[in-house]
């Protein structure tokens, strides 16, 4: 589980990132509003835990969090406060937070919070998702493009399907390695992923994802 902590106050973002690393290991943070979104651009959290103020004039968590549902609508998000009035709760929810916690909080309570939101998302299950002239039917395994079906390997379906998923986000060879193959250590090499791009290419017949300078991938939207 790889978590993200966006908090302005120090000690308790220290503190945060310490105990979330202690139960699950990966945990990122940062204190700024323009920092956050360029961690949340370039990298790939399970689960995002998001300060409402921030205290930045650049934004707040509100802004943060609608950008999120504008850009990466499926990472969940728990809303951190010191704000305990309900009508600011609701501007939190309301800007996309799946669920709140009003500061001071139980650790327990949080770890216990972050997992319940993490199963709900598992939980979610898009049956087609579409693309253009592309629609990919997500349980069956199976892709269709302006009514006929692409036939692809398992390997190559993931791999669009992570593309459509994150689409407009730029996308490492490391994150993609990490996402979709990541039990393979074949897909280690950093030619295999290159040539397995070629293969969506070729089989779409439209260069659906743009490569950056021979290291990140992008899905065009």
């Amino acid at each position: 589980m790889k978590v993200l902590i966006v908090e302005d106050n120090d000690v308790l973002r220290w503190n945060v990132k310490k105990y979330l690393e202690i139960k699950w290991n990966v945990a990122d943070d940062h204190s700024t509003y323009e920092g956050a979104v360029y961690k949340i651009m370039t990298g790939s959290y399970d689960i995002i835990i998001l300060d409402l103020g921030l205290g930045s004039d650049e934004g707040d968590g509100v802004d943060i969090c609608k950008e999120i549902r504008e850009k990466w609508n499926s990472v969940p998000v728990l809303m951190l406060t010191a704000r305990t009035l309900t009508p600011q709760k609701i501007i939190g929810l309301n800007s996309g937070a799946d669920d709140y916690m009003t500061k001071p909080f139980d650790y327990e309570e949080l770890i216990a919070r972050l997992h319940a939101m993490v199963r709900r998302d598992h939980s979610l299950k898009w049956d087609k998702l579409t693309v253009d002239d592309i629609t990919i039917y997500v349980d069956e395994m199976r892709v269709e493009q302006d009514g006929s079906d692409v036939p692809l390997s398992k390997l190559e379906f993931n791999l669009l399907l992570h593309f459509v998923q994150n689409q407009g986000r730029v996308l490492s060879k490391e994150e993609i390695t990490e996402k979709v193959w990541w039990e393979i250590d074949m897909f280690k090499e950093s030619r295999t992923l290159d040539i397995y791009v070629g293969y969506l290419r070729k089989k779409l017949w439209k260069d659906v994802v743009e490569t950056v300078r021979w290291v990140w991938y992008i899905m065009n939207d």
